[in-house]
């Protein structure tokens, strides 16, 4: 394995780095090329606020989600969750682009959640012909692009497809994902140009599979929906171990190996993060394929955690250093024997004065490890208790070398 270069961590003092900052606002498009690791909407503020610094980050996305929108797709066509690429493509969308307002008010627009079929279907007719009032604003060829997916959409979805409550993006992508035989790449270039994206998502891996968890009570429940507290009752049992499984009707687990082109993201990042989000179906989820720690650890760049200043469904059970512990856990899973601590992590990030944490760390004992922990404003009155995008995003850019 790759010998780390010894990391200096700036000084508090030091952050924001305001040199960097100002170099970076002037050439975003050559700004470093920071990695997250995550699922859902907690970093979308992050994910648009760095863009003015950055055009290079990379957003390695689950694609196990098996709620909302994206399930109904999902057992429809067999395919893995599309949601949260959307969402974070959608996040980086260039907004100096003019027309870029009028495509992200029609991919956030969902059908009725209650209306008719037959009305669902009428609305869908219209989407699909460009007939729709969102069409309105959007010049021709934009408009021709996107209603081609929609028709092709109308064409494949099976008889008695429920509309209700379907987000137009993900249909979009959806087509586009299934038009070019399954493949992620050329849905996710197609989505890209639409929105002039600066940055490059992708999910972490092809696998259709699904998220399963144990309970410290011996329950086990399969379906990322079932244990993230939104559409069913939060857990009352701390998650004590997660799997991937190849169906919601199966609790078997699969061992699927993390995708070439995300490992080779992954080996080339200026920074690796591990943000926050809902801690096992956002962050863990991500970093479950084989080959993921080891990538990771062959990389000198450093490795930040933010964990969650507001309350997480997941984290029953959990106070920090359990977080910090399973994270690490995880990220050595690969090869305990050989994968150090300071291999994939190097920083803690909190904002102890405005953040809501449960427990503790211990300083000298992280130290030990190579890890330091970092207390920096994060969390404004605006946002309390959840994290400032531009704050943290200032802080990721100063930490890189």
């Amino acid at each position: 394995m790759q010998t780390r270069k010894q990391l200096i961590t700036p000084a508090p003092a030091t952050i924001p780095d305001q040199t960097k900052l100002a170099r970076h606002t002037g050439a975003p498009e050559h700004g470093p090329g920071i990695l997250f690791f995550s699922g859902g909407s907690a970093l979308r503020d992050v994910a648009r606020a760095i863009t003015h610094y950055t055009h290079n980050t990379v957003h390695l996305i689950t694609p196990f989600d098996s709620g909302g929108s994206s399930a109904t797709i999902r057992e429809a066509f067999n395919i893995p969750a599309l949601g949260d690429i959307r969402s974070r493509l959608m996040a980086l969308a260039d907004q100096s682009v003019p027309d870029n307002q009028a495509i992200f008010d029609l991919f956030s627009h969902r059908l009725h959640a209650k209306a008719s079929p037959e009305l669902l279907s009428e609305e869908l007719a219209s989407l699909a012909d460009g007939t729709h009032a969102l069409f309105q604003p959007l010049p021709a060829a934009r408009r021709k692009a996107i209603c081609r997916q929609l028709r092709q959409f109308a064409e494949l979805m099976p008889s008695g497809f429920d509309l209700h409550g379907a987000s137009v993006g993900n249909l979009v992508l959806a087509a586009a994902f299934l038009a070019n035989r399954e493949r992620f790449t050329p849905a996710i270039d197609f989505f890209s140009r639409l929105l002039n994206v600066l940055g490059t998502v992708l999910p972490v891996v092809d696998c259709n599979g699904h998220l399963a968890v144990r309970l410290a009570d011996g329950e086990v429940l399969v379906g990322q929906h079932r244990f993230t507290g939104k559409e069913f009752p939060p857990i009352r049992s701390a998650i004590q171990d997660i799997w991937l499984t190849p169906s919601l009707q199966s609790d078997r687990r699969i061992t699927t190996p993390i995708c070439d082109t995300s490992a080779a993201h992954i080996r080339r990042a200026d920074l690796i993060c591990y943000p926050m989000g809902s801690f096992y179906s956002s962050i863990i989820a991500t970093l479950l394929p084989h080959g993921t720690g080891t990538a990771i650890a062959a990389n000198p760049c450093p490795k930040v955690f933010v964990p969650n200043t507001g309350a997480d469904p997941e984290l029953f059970g959990h106070d920090l250093p359990a977080q910090v512990e399973r994270l690490l856990r995880t990220l050595r899973s690969d090869s305990p024997e050989t994968i150090a601590d300071s291999d994939v992590l190097n920083i803690i990030l909190l904002d102890k004065e405005n953040g809501r944490y449960k427990g503790t760390l211990n300083r000298d004992t992280l130290a030990a490890r190579g890890i330091s922990v970092l207390e920096l404003p994060l969390v404004n009155d605006d946002s309390e208790p959840y994290m400032d995008g531009d704050r943290l995003s200032a802080t990721l850019i100063s930490l890189c070398d």
